[in-house]
């Protein structure tokens, strides 16, 4: 199944079981960097886990505020990677500690990546992903290294759900800034 064929209707919510090893074998499509992630009901997204190097724990609290006060400060200083949301965790497992990055977006991996190594590059920013074990040094410079790194700690989801499927960000905030506007029309006529 395609995935126009699959973007059916928006009001409908719809869910999506992916396959194990997160591909559908007859639709998988190469990107510059390998597979490209399918889109989902919930657009395009990866999650990875990987341990961190003993005793960070307090750099990825203050990297956390550090990208509160960025979006506070100026909110599309993420505007290029068009996200929809982003979920970060630490969690232990047999006392060591791991971190679990989640995000959903509206470009495909290849796409993101590229547009995250960009952002970071040129803004002379670090991400926390510094800190987790076999993270190249070269980054920055090296986005095919930064991939695989991603590739190899990527865990697949089975199954997404969107309650307005295939949605982008820009839409949503479309539709939101014409929801405010009719409702601002409709105030001043009272």
């Amino acid at each position: 199944m395609s995935d126009t064929s699959r973007q059916g209707d928006w009001t409908k919510p719809a869910a999506m079981a992916i396959p194990e090893g997160s591909f559908f074998k007859d639709e998988v499509k190469q990107g510059r960097y390998g597979p490209i992630f399918p889109k989902t009901p919930a657009c395009y997204g990866f999650s990875i886990i990987a341990k961190i190097i003993p005793g960070r724990e307090p750099v990825f609290y203050e990297y956390a505020k550090n990208i509160e006060k960025a979006v506070a400060g100026q909110p599309d200083v993420l505007a290029v990677l068009k996200l929809h949301y982003l979920r970060w965790n630490l969690f232990e497992i047999k006392g060591e500690t791991y971190f679990q990055y989640m995000g959903i977006f509206d470009t495909d991996f290849d796409k993101y990546v590229e547009d995250a190594v960009g952002l970071f590059a040129a803004s002379g920013l670090v991400t926390v992903f510094e800190n987790l074990e076999g993270f190249p040094n070269d980054w920055k410079t090296n986005a095919p290294a930064f991939i695989k790194f991603v590739r190899d700690h990527h865990r697949p989801s089975f199954l997404e759900y969107g309650e307005y499927p295939f949605v982008s960000a820009d839409e949503i905030k479309k539709a939101l800034q014409l929801k405010a506007a009719f409702s601002n029309m409709l105030d001043q006529m009272q």
